[in-house]
């Protein structure tokens, strides 16, 4: 009796072998399903910083959803280069939303009468008349909209804090209590649903450090503009704190801006 008892557990034994070794070699011949790529939506300007920080974001495997404003600011041509930049490196989407300030006088980047200062130090002195109303906070905003009805906890930004012409809105201290205040102020970050996050990866460098970020990521300059009173075609006025800024990181990192070109006998920044 004990041995039929035995082979009868042997045999039961040996079918829930075969039947769990069956089950493996299916599950490993079944395709593996590819893990999502975290969402991100990255403020895309159309500049160098913020083009960037749409490279960073590729690279760290973030699936981009690119996000620029048109506010009546000077240097729109900055968003045709923002569609180019979003379109040549993969952004998943790409939205053009418009703002309408309360004041458009209220800033030399907005008033079509003001005169954009040129020469002088790029952020050595008070904040310059550049400086919009509250637009870092307001690009903020729309952006953790956004992130939130997509699932797009982390925001990047191209905030810099050295080579700057002293916006507030680019600190880190601001930047911080903004993600506070969204983890605190929206239904996704009370639940728990995401965990906003804003990333600066450009706050702590030099321009030169950014351009040479930026050209080993294989960023195309030609296709950014920084300028904040271009001429026609976009024309950089090559004067203007931006415009320095960005002559002063080419020089330092020892490459040539592919966006700008000057000629030998009056020395004036024109666009290719």
């Amino acid at each position: 009796m004990k041995g039929r008892r035995r082979k009868a557990e042997a045999r039961t034994s040996r079918k829930e072998t075969v039947a769990k070794t069956r089950s493996t070699r299916a599950a490993a011949r079944r395709p593996r399903r590819a893990k999502a790529p975290r969402r991100a939506v990255i403020l895309l300007s159309g500049g160098l910083d913020s083009s960037t920080c749409l490279l960073i974001a590729r690279s760290e495997g973030f699936e981009a959803h690119a996000l620029s404003f048109e506010y009546g600011q000077r240097h729109a041509v900055e968003l045709e280069r923002a569609r180019a930049v979003a379109s040549r490196y993969g952004a998943a989407s790409h939205r053009v939303l418009r703002i309408d300030l309360p004041e458009r006088r209220a800033s030399a980047l907005t008033d079509p009468d003001a005169t954009v200062p040129r020469g002088g130090v790029p952020g050595g002195g008070p904040i310059p008349p550049t400086y919009v109303p509250a637009r870092n906070t307001l690009f903020l905003a729309h952006a953790a909209a956004l992130g939130e009805s997509i699932g797009a906890g982390v925001i990047f930004i191209g905030a810099n804090v050295l080579d700057y012409s002293g916006y507030p809105d680019c600190r880190p201290e601001f930047l911080a209590a903004f993600e506070r205040a969204l983890r605190l102020g929206t239904k996704a970050g009370v639940e728990g649903a995401l965990r906003f996050e804003i990333r600066a990866p450009l706050l702590a460098m030099t321009k030169a450090q950014i351009v040479r970020r930026a050209a080993s990521l294989g960023l195309d300059f030609a296709l950014t503009s920084s300028c904040y009173d271009p001429g026609r075609g976009g024309r950089p006025c090559g004067g203007c704190d931006s415009c320095r800024l960005r002559a002063k990181g080419f020089a330092e990192a020892g490459l040539a801006d592919p966006a700008v070109r000057r000629t030998p006998r009056r020395g004036k920044t024109l666009s290719l």
